[in-house]
């Protein structure tokens, strides 16, 4: 007897379990529409309440700040005016023992202009103005005087010498020109700057002015 062929035998793939439906949060039970709708208005009300309490504190700080910026700017005025006169006070009260000091010197100076000597431009603008000028017939003396001499009153001491040297080519006065800074309080670095752009150190001495030359000094001339 012939027996029975052999069958083909198909594998049984059990079937993938589908995915867990998401979660839901857990949510606070019992709530209404009507209570959640309140809360988010309350919670509106009290960012709205917040952002004008916010816009009020920041109104407040601007309103003091132009108040402090008002007080700033006229203190800044009060203060100016109180430089010029007590720069304007200080020229006058120095002027005769600058001059004295310089007539020790041999230079013998018979004028003096304390109190700003102006320059003007052809159109009457001032081009500079020099605290206290000393003159004789061979020599101008352009002083700058400060309370507190600083570095950077070196170089516009420079360009102001280089105008009245300018001007006076103008009258065709060929006198010499030199310079010096005057100060109450002098630095040391200042007073070295000072003196190696070739210009005399004046510095407050007790109730009276003197002239500082290191060793090696020779005044510039324009």
């Amino acid at each position: 007897m012939t027996e029975p062929a052999a069958t083909d035998t198909l594998a049984v793939v059990p079937a993938s379990p589908e995915p867990a439906p998401p979660r839901l949060p857990d949510y606070p039970r019992g709530l209404t529409f009507e209570q959640v709708w309140a809360a988010l208005m309350e919670n509106r009300q009290q960012l709205k309440e917040m952002t004008e309490q916010q816009k009020t504190a920041d109104a407040k700080r601007q309103a003091e700040w132009e108040k402090t910026e008002k007080i700033v700017r006229r203190n800044s005025r009060q203060m100016g005016g109180l430089h010029r006169r007590f720069g304007q006070l200080a020229e006058h009260l120095v002027a005769p023992n600058i001059a004295k000091r310089f007539n020790e010197l041999g230079y013998h100076f018979g004028s003096a202009s304390p109190g700003g000597h102006k320059i003007f431009d052809r159109q009457g603008n001032t081009k500079t103005e020099v605290d206290l000028l000393l003159e004789n017939g061979d020599t101008i003396m352009a002083i700058e005087i400060k309370a507190t001499p600083a570095v950077k009153d070196i170089e516009h001491h420079i360009k102001r010498l280089e105008i009245v040297r300018e001007y006076r080519r103008t009258l065709g006065d060929k006198r010499k020109i030199r310079g010096a800074i005057a100060g109450a309080i002098f630095g040391s670095e200042e007073k070295k700057a000072v003196a190696e752009a070739g210009l005399f150190v004046v510095e407050q001495s007790g109730d009276t002015m003197r002239i500082d030359m290191p060793d090696g000094f020779v005044p510039r001339e324009w």
